[in-house]
This record gives structure tokens, C-alpha cells and sequence, in this order.
């Protein structure tokens, strides 16, 4: 018998008459991996076992009774590693720990008396469900391989007790500050406020864990220091590109706090004075990587991580403004259970639907010749005066040229342009559609090909017409697909109805508006959405259908729109869906201010204190009770909407000004996530303006030529919905992608992530059409 097990076997006598835990461990009676006859039960806690990557997984062994604790042998491909288990001191016959050398691909992890498990290691650098690796990136310098793999580093910070400076600064230990404040945890500890951040690089990217830590004392994923109250912020960054290139985790929340503002702390800083631990991965701001299935593995990868160096968690609470609130509604939907909770502000929920409504205003740009130096009377390209009024009704917006204009350039432009700049591509790397057709495209559709995939050269409903372009063409292969269109969108309907503009506006914006091709050149026919980029936009949550979203409370906040491309409506567009996805929206509470974007600034620490008691309040209820009714149940009766503090009552839409878009004004629905409508025959006979006697008849002939395919249905769903598949993988056995992807096989949600109350088993309920 060796030491290691001599000491389990004194702690288990120690203490098998002693303590309970809040955490009930997941393997205290048998499943698919043990029988009732097993004497020791195995499992992996830290993630599921056919993802677990970086060469190490933490495991967990249940003994049916002390004396099985002198016969078991803890088998890693059959070399023995008992030596790493721990008992942990409240359960004494659970024990813990970290199983390290996994080769790359299967490994077994047994008992040899109890169960086995097969564990599939993918390699630190990934991928593990996202396909083959986009080329060409360019590592971090100090990089040991093309992964962009690196040694962890860890550096001191401190908050200081000068009310001059605002977040935490460097802290050495070998000439402390004398100027150090104390905090006191959640669960009533005084200490330093000293954090260890550590630095390292997972997914060929940098992921940042921030702890407040005790510097003289060790700290174990079996015995955390008791400080940490097991929770876990993890914080995001906005915008969206794609990047080519290894990037910082940003330290800062960009949670709708205010870096910098030393009377107004930041919420990640909120977090650790309390107890939490903070996480943050480059992969996670939207502005360098604004792939989904990049994010998740990420998210997912950095929490195994994690897990295995600090301890379980309770639950994790994702932040984040503008594109950090994308990023938790998206993974929310494609990825439910790598967060618990979410706190979201400045939002929108998704990336399609935010770039139909900013193509929209591409296009209509372009049709006004909106120029820099003459914005209130630009010249339409055939000529149609149209007043700076008429416009804003047409985009949606009582400040839509402006709002437009900031939306093309800050943020379509650069994302869907492909020639635009991206970190990691040289110019002459760089695609131009003149000089260097085949080189890296910037754009964030290529950078998602994985999940939408290249369109498709002859359409279904042509085959005898080449949908690729003249470059596409030449070239041999297609670009990666436009999942949008504006096929039949009848621009400018609402104000033809109301009058503001006449019919010949409308004949003429209708006619001319025109369309995009893969270059973002305008083009005189329509943007026709591409396939199979059109359905997967819906089917991998690139386009956010909500239906899987009921279990995760959300605290959503939003002020009066600034008109600066980040309309308030975005955020009623993800509680307009849970309603009518869910048919409520009881998980979703929504506070409003006065505050542009954000509606105050003490909101985002705020809804982190009342995340954290709804959070409590579900991990409290272990009934068998599904979680979604977990969390309506459960929700506490001081976690509602509220407007500038008045509890239990939204704000009015007219206080938020929550105004339209191009698509509203065009007849669509509410909900933001028509991306394509579907058809129906124009109709002389249906509402356009000011009584049928004002058409001539080579208007309506001219009507009907531009809408010979149809106008559209805004009755019905947009065309090729469908639900959101959860959990996809975007590779084949053999490493090719998968486009669009394929549903992982159902798996036990990892006990590691979350207490046992938040436990679900993910499995297939819908498949690919």
C-alpha cells in the first residue's frame, strides 16, 4: 500500500462521522459508467470525457465504503496514479484528482474495483469541436509552437486604499504596498485585497484567471483557499471581427462600468472583493473572434482549465456589454450550461440579426449617396430627392442617418468588408479584388465558414444560372455565404402608407436599391440569401431562434437609445423571442435607466449582487424539478424589472426610445430575425398609400417587375427558420470539417461546472431537416 493511500484511509477514519457540503458529488450512486456492485465509482468532473484537452482532467472516485479505500488502484491506460486522489475533508469517501499525461486521442481511466472510463484528450491548442484550424495565424511572441502554446505566468495586483485610483495595481511581493485595502468576502472572511492573475494560452489564444489570493498560502483544486466562494465571473469584449492572431484577454469587464472611474468600480473588481474568480479568454471578445463555435470551445476549454487548477464551481455568470452581450446570448443558445447566469447591457442577441438590419443600412447608403461631406441632402443615384426626414423614416430611426452612417462605418463595413484589415494578415496577405483575388478575406463570414459554409455555385431553383461571381469563378471555389437577403423587402412601405414619401419615391427607391455581391459592390439585382449559409445561420444560433434559452436567468439592462448603432430595441428583440419562443419571459428581467445604453452606471455591480441571489436560490432547490422551472420558482422576489429604481415595472418604450428599423418600416414583425422573408404575389390591391388613383399603370408595371418573384410575407416565419441545434461539432473522425455541423451524442452536464441543482443532461431533441 503506498503513503498516498494510507493518508486517504486515516482522513476517511478521521472524518466519516463529520461535516456535509453544499455539493452532493455526482457520483454517489451508479450510472452509465458503474453498477451497484462497483466497489469505487470514476468519473470526470471537469469536463465531459470526450472533450477534456491539455493533457490532464480532473477526476473523481466515490468508495462504497472505507475499506475499499486499501484495495483501490486508480489506472491511467493502465499505469498507476492513485497517488493523486485526495479525500476531500466534508465527504470522506469522495475523492479527488487531477489525472495528468493523457496522450492525445482515447486514454481509459479505471478502477480496479469499479468502472472504467474513456477519455478523449485533444491537444491544448485545440481544435476539439470546432474544425480544422483557420489559416494562416500568427502566434504570441515566446510562443514554443505553431498552437501558440506557452508556459502560464502569474503576476501580483492589489486594490489600493487611495480613493484616486481606480481598479488594481501591480502588487510586488518582495516590497509590498503599504497602501493595500481589505475586503470582506460574501461569506464573511476579511482579508487583503491582493489578487493573482494567472496569463496563459489555450485554443491558440490567451485566457487571464483572476483570484483574490492569499500570497503565503497554497491552493489546491481539492483544497481552495477559503476565500473563494466557488463562483466564477467570466467577462467579454465588443464589436465584431475576425482576427488571424493571438490577442490579450481583456482585464477589463467592458460591462457597462467604467474603467478608469475610481468612483464607480468595475464590476470584475466588484466580483473578486467579493469572493469570485474571474475569467476571461482573448476568443471571448467579439472584436478578435466573432465565431461562435471559437467562443464556446474557448469558454469551455478555459473552464476545464479551471476546474482543474482551483476546484468545482458553483456556477459561472457571464458579463458583458455590446458584443460581450452577443456572445452570452449566442453561446447560451448553441452551448446551454457553460454559463448560469447571465448579465447583459448595451445588447444585442445575436450577430445575423444585428448584420441584416446593418446591411439594410449599407444598401440604403448607397442608394441615398450618403457622402462625409454632405449628409443632410445626399443625391440618390437616380436622381430622387429625398429629405433628411423622409430618410430617417425610411431607415427606421428619428436620428437614422446618422445612426446608419456610424453602423456602416464602425462596424458593417469593417466586419463584412474582406478586404478590410485583421490582425495577423499583411496587406499583401490580404485579398483585393483587383491585385490579390485569392488572398485572406477579413471578413467575419469567411472567419465563420465552418459554421455557414461556401455558397453554392448553381441555385436550386436555377441550375442552368452560375451563382459564384466572376472572381469565384476564376478562382475554382466559393466565398463563404451571404446567410441574408433583401429579396421582396418593400423598402419604405409604412411611410408610403402614412404619406411621408410618395409613390414615386418609393417606385424609385424600390427599383434602384438594388443589392450586394460577395465584394460588398452594390449590384442592380437584390441580395438573395446563399445556401447552405441561409438555414445553418439559424440551425448553429449565428442567428439566435431563443428556444433553448429557458435555462439561464438574465438580468438585461438598456437605456434611451443614443442613436449610435446600438439601438435599445436590440434588447427587446431577445425578450420579444423568449416570449414568443416560450410563450414568457420569466427569466428574463430587465432594468431600465436613464443612462444611454446602459441605464446606470451602479446597474452592472447591482445585477452582479442580485445574479448571485437568484443563483443561490436555484442551487438551494435540488428537487427533481426541471431547471427551467428551477429558475422561475426560485427567482427572488426583489429580482424584477425596474425603471430608475422603481421596482416591478419596466419603462415605458417611449422612455427608452425604442425605434424601428429598415425591415419595420418595410411591414416586418417585431422580432429582428428576419434575415429572409418569405414570398407572397404582389398585389395591386394590398395598402400602398393615399388611395390605388395616384398609380399610374406603368407604375404598378414597374412595381411588378421589381417584385415579379414576390413581396414579403411578414405573417410567417422568416424563410428556412429553424431551431437552434445545441452542442454542434464541426469535425469529422478523420478532422475534416462539418459544415454547418453535427449534434454531439447526449452527455452528462460536468459536475465540475455547477452544483448539482443546475445538473442537465444535454441530448439531441431535433436533428438537421
Amino acid at each position: 500500500m503506498n503513503n498516498k493511500m494510507l493518508t486517504i484511509i486515516a482522513l476517511i477514519s478521521l472524518t466519516a462521522c463529520g461535516g456535509s457540503s453544499s455539493r452532493s458529488g455526482s457520483a454517489t450512486s451508479p450510472n452509465e459508467s458503474g453498477t451497484s456492485t462497483d466497489k469505487a465509482i470514476v468519473q470526470v468532473i471537469s469536463n465531459r470525457p470526450d472533450l477534456v484537452s491539455a493533457g490532464d482532467v480532473l477526476v473523481e472516485v466515490v468508495l462504497a465504503s472505507p475499506e475499499a479505500a486499501d484495495e483501490l488502484v486508480l489506472l491511467r491506460n493502465n499505469i498507476d496514479v492513485t497517488s493523486v486522489l485526495q479525500s476531500t475533508a466534508d465527504k470522506p469517501l469522495r475523492l479527488l484528482g487531477v489525472v495528468e499525461g493523457l496522450s492525445v486521442g482515447e486514454n481509459t481511466i479505471s478502477a480496479n474495483i469499479g468502472n472504467s472510463i474513456t477519455v478523449v484528450n485533444h491537444p491544448s491548442g485545440g481544435p476539439v469541436f470546432t474544425g480544422p484550424h483557420i489559416q494562416p495565424w500568427e502566434c504570441q511572441e515566446g510562443a514554443t509552437d505553431e498552437d501558440c502554446n506557452q508556459t502560464a505566468t502569474y503576476q501580483w495586483l492589489y486594490k489600493s486604499t487611495n480613493p484616486l485610483l481606480a481598479g488594481l495595481q501591480p502588487y510586488d511581493l518582495e516590497n509590498p504596498p503599504t497602501d493595500v485595502a481589505t475586503t470582506t468576502t460574501d461569506n464573511g472572511e476579511t482579508l487583503p485585497f491582493i489578487v493573482r492573475q494567472e496569463i496563459g494560452y489555450q485554443a491558440r489564444d490567451q485566457y487571464t484567471i483572476f483570484t483574490l489570493h492569499k500570497a503565503d498560502e497554497g491552493w489546491t483544486p481539492i483544497q481552495p483557499q477559503s476565500q473563494w466562494n466557488r463562483r466564477l465571473l467570466v467577462t467579454h469584449g465588443g464589436n465584431c471581427r475576425g482576427d488571424h492572431d493571438t490577442s490579450s484577454a481583456r482585464t477589463d469587464d467592458y460591462a457597462g462600468t467604467i474603467p478608469g472611474n475610481p468612483a464607480i468600480e468595475q464590476s470584475y473588481i466588484t466580483a473578486l472583493s467579493l469572493g469570485w474568480s474571474v475569467l476571461s479568454t482573448a476568443q471571448l471578445n467579439l472584436g478578435h473572434n466573432c465565431n461562435l463555435s471559437y467562443q464556446a470551445e474557448s469558454l469551455m476549454m478555459a473552464k476545464e482549465r479551471f476546474v482543474e487548477q482551483y476546484g468545482e464551481l458553483r456556477y459561472a455568470v457571464g458579463t458583458g456589454c455590446s458584443g460581450g452581450a452577443i456572445t452570452q446570448n449566442m453561446i447560451a443558445n448553441a452551448y446551454p450550461g457553460l454559463y448560469q447566469g447571465l448579465l447583459t447591457t448595451c445588447t444585442y442577441p445575436d450577430v445575423m440579426s444585428t448584420a441584416t438590419q446593418f446591411a439594410d443600412y449599407h444598401i440604403l447608403l448607397k442608394y441615398f449617396g450618403l457622402k462625409a461631406e454632405n449628409p443632410v441632402a445626399p443625391t440618390t443615384r437616380d436622381g430622387t430627392i429625398f429629405t433628411p426626414n423622409q430618410q430617417n423614416e425610411i431607415y427606421g430611426h428619428l436620428n437614422g442617418i446618422v445612426n446608419a452612417s456610424l453602423a456602416d462605418s464602425a462596424l458593417f463595413g469593417e466586419a463584412v468588408e474582406p478586404a478590410s484589415n485583421c490582425g495577423g494578415i499583411t496587406p499583401e496577405e490580404r485579398f483585393n479584388k483587383d491585385t490579390n483575388p485569392g488572398g485572406v478575406r477579413c471578413d467575419v463570414l469567411t472567419f465563420m465558414e465552418n459554421m455557414i459554409g461556401a455558397r453554392e455555385r448553381f441555385p436550386a431553383e436555377d441550375p442552368l444560372r452560375d451563382h459564384w461571381s466572376k472572381i469565384e469563378q476564376d478562382l475554382g471555389y466559393g466565398f463563404a455565404g451571404f446567410p441574408l437577403g433583401n429579396e421582396g423587402v418593400q423598402y419604405g412601405l409604412l411611410p408610403l402608407q402614412q404619406g411621408i414619401i410618395s409613390p414615386a419615391q418609393f417606385l424609385a427607391l424600390n427599383t434602384n436599391i438594388g443589392g450586394l455581391d460577395p465584394s460588398l459592390n452594390v449590384t442592380q439585382a437584390r441580395l438573395k440569401p446563399d445556401y447552405p449559409a441561409l438555414p445553418n445561420a439559424y440551425r448553429t444560433g449565428i442567428l439566435n431562434t431563443i428556444v433553448n434559452m429557458d435555462t439561464v436567468p438574465i438580468i438585461n439592462m438598456t437605456g434611451p437609445d443614443p442613436g449610435a448603432a446600438h439601438d435599445s430595441v436590440h434588447g427587446y428583440w431577445v425578450r420579444w423571442r423568449l416570449e414568443r419562443e416560450l410563450g414568457h419571459r420569466d427569466n428574463f428581467v430587465h432594468w431600465g435607466g436613464a443612462t444611454a445604453l446602459i441605464g446606470d452606471a451602479n446597474y452592472m455591480n447591482q445585477s452582479l449582487i442580485a445574479m448571485a441571489s437568484w443563483l443561490d436560490a436555484i442551487e438551494a432547490d435540488t428537487s427533481a424539478t426541471p431547471l427551467a422551472q428551477k429558475i422561475i420558482i426560485n427567482k427572488p422576489a426583489d429580482v424584477q424589472d425596474q425603471c430608475n429604481g422603481v421596482p416591478g415595472v419596466m419603462c415605458p418604450e417611449a422612455a427608452m426610445l425604442v425605434f424601428g428599423t429598415p425591415r419595420t418600416q418595410a411591414g416586418a414583425d417585431k422580432y429582428g430575425d428576419q434575415v429572409q422573408c418569405q414570398l407572397k404575389p404582389f398585389n395591386r390591391a394590398d395598402n400602398y398609400g393615399l388611395g390605388n388613383t395616384v398609380w399610374q399603370e406603368e407604375d404598378w408595371a414597374a412595381l411588378e417587375q421589381t417584385f415579379a418573384t414576390g413581396v414579403c410575407d411578414w405573417s410567417k416565419r422568416p424563410l428556412e427558420w429553424q431551431r437552434t441545434v445545441t452542442w454542434l461539432n464541426y469535425q469529422d473522425d478523420k478532422g475534416d470539417v462539418i459544415t454547418g455541423g453535427q449534434q454531439m451524442a447526449p452527455a452528462k452536464f460536468p459536475a465540475g461546472w455547477a452544483s448539482p441543482a443546475f445538473s442537465k443532461t444535454w441530448e439531441p431533441t431535433w436533428q438537421q431537416p
